[in-house]
């Protein structure tokens, strides 16, 4: 009687085998981390390379799985059930689909599919030769489903959107920052060059209360003197106040090898790059390369000067501060022995919400302007305010600019 079992019971474990063989190989192609596939591909690892290989042709692969999983599942219950019809007789196909269901249920599914998971890579590189093999043998037949499913895409009018929106691919950086696979600083930049293409000029410009700029009958001497102070390389030319921008002088035109340049400084200034404050960073970046400029002069609708962009302002925007012998370093928030904070006014108000972790959907740019914006008029010192855990305190105002804020975290709303 065992003798004639046997073969079925055999049967029945290796179908519940190849079961979980296939569970487990399709939780694992579909959870492992490609870019760590592909950079042990890139290091000389066959199985690597033969699973990133797979990997892409991910249709043909599941086609696979799904052939050779449904042949397994049916084969054990049709062996199930006439193996317990042979030995229980009428309820012997009831206790068949009741034991076969359970078995394949935890053996060929759930633990295969659970294993999987924790360890896509090592699985998928484990099982790529044999799901390679049965790619090569299943061909006829993953053709023909290759065909039925071109024919159901084109009856239901299925459009593929193969692109991958900003969202995703930020979060794609993240988690190959998580995994190692790139350090923070490559992360960062990365991410800069994605933020990069919503940038706008109105978002970096340098604000017209900070601009250095000479009138075009200023005297050579107090050019020199506002080079001097400066320490900028180009200065602005204005015709009667700033908002009548005229030229841009180079310190290279004004300075030549036996001192202040005899020309007329009419003669030695280039023509302004005027720009919108709504450009975007990248075609402003594209306008002054076509310029061969530096430096452009964004205005505002009525045609006056908001600020300026430089190039050095947008190369910052995507490797970081650039700092150069003459930049003082200013540290944007500075913590005090009290335990509270000092912060520059015109620090970003992106980088205040992630040094004090907290979210606001504000407007503005700067810390400055976000204050403005919560109290809804020109900002005084002494001006103070609460949010979250915070306690805002306007410390230092010049000519109705925020220049120091004082920030006090409140230990019981911190959490």
């Amino acid at each position: 009687m065992i003798s004639e079992i046997l073969p079925s019971i055999f049967a029945m474990v290796f179908c519940i085998l190849m079961s979980a063989y296939f569970s487990a190989t399709e939780t694992a192609f579909s959870s492992l981390n490609k870019i760590r596939i592909k950079v042990l591909a890139e290091s000389g690892n066959r199985r690597a390379q033969l699973t990133y290989r797979l990997s892409e042709d991910y249709d043909r692969l599941i086609s696979t799985i799904l052939i050779g999983n449904n042949i397994v599942n049916i084969a054990v219950a049709s062996i199930g059930t006439l193996l317990f019809v042979k030995l229980y007789g009428d309820i012997g196909a009831t206790l068949s689909t009741v034991v076969v269901t359970v078995v394949v249920l935890i053996f060929g599914e759930i633990t295969p599919k659970s294993v999987a998971k924790d360890f896509p890579e090592k699985f998928a590189m484990f099982s790529a030769p044999l799901i390679y093999l049965l790619i090569r043998v299943l061909k006829p037949i993953n053709f023909l489903f290759s065909q039925w499913k071109k024919l159901v895409s084109r009856l239901l009018k299925t459009e593929e959107d193969a692109k991958m929106s900003q969202e995703e691919l930020m979060l794609l950086l993240e988690e190959a920052q998580r995994d190692g696979s790139i350090d923070q600083d490559e992360g960062a930049l990365l991410k800069n060059a994605v933020e990069f293409r919503d940038l706008k000029a109105e978002d970096i410009l340098t604000p017209r209360v900070d601009l250095k700029a000479v009138s075009i009958e200023a005297t050579k001497e107090e050019i020199a003197a506002v080079f001097a102070e400066s320490h900028f390389s180009r200065l602005l030319v204005f015709d009667g106040d700033i908002d009548r921008i005229v030229g841009v002088v180079h310190q290279k035109d004004f300075y030549t090898g036996r001192g202040i340049t005899e020309k007329a400084l009419c003669e030695i200034i280039s023509p302004p790059i005027f720009v919108r404050p709504m450009e975007k960073v990248n075609d402003l970046l594209k306008h002054l390369q076509a310029h061969k400029s530096h430096i452009a002069v964004v205005i505002d609708e009525y045609g006056g000067t908001m600020g300026v962009v430089t190039m050095e302002d947008i190369l910052e925007e995507l490797v970081g501060k650039i700092w150069d012998e003459h930049d003082v370093l200013e540290e944007a928030f500075v913590r005090l022995e009290d335990g509270t904070y000092l912060v520059e006014g015109d620090a970003n108000f992106d980088d205040f919400c992630s040094f004090f972790h907290i979210r606001d959907e504000a407007n503005s740019v700067s810390l400055g302007g976000w204050i403005m914006e919560r109290t809804g008029k020109v900002a005084e010192k002494g001006d103070s305010f609460n949010y979250g855990p915070l306690h805002i305190h306007v410390q230092q105002v010049r000519h109705n600019r925020i220049e120091k804020v004082r920030v006090t975290v409140r230990e019981d709303l911190a959490e």
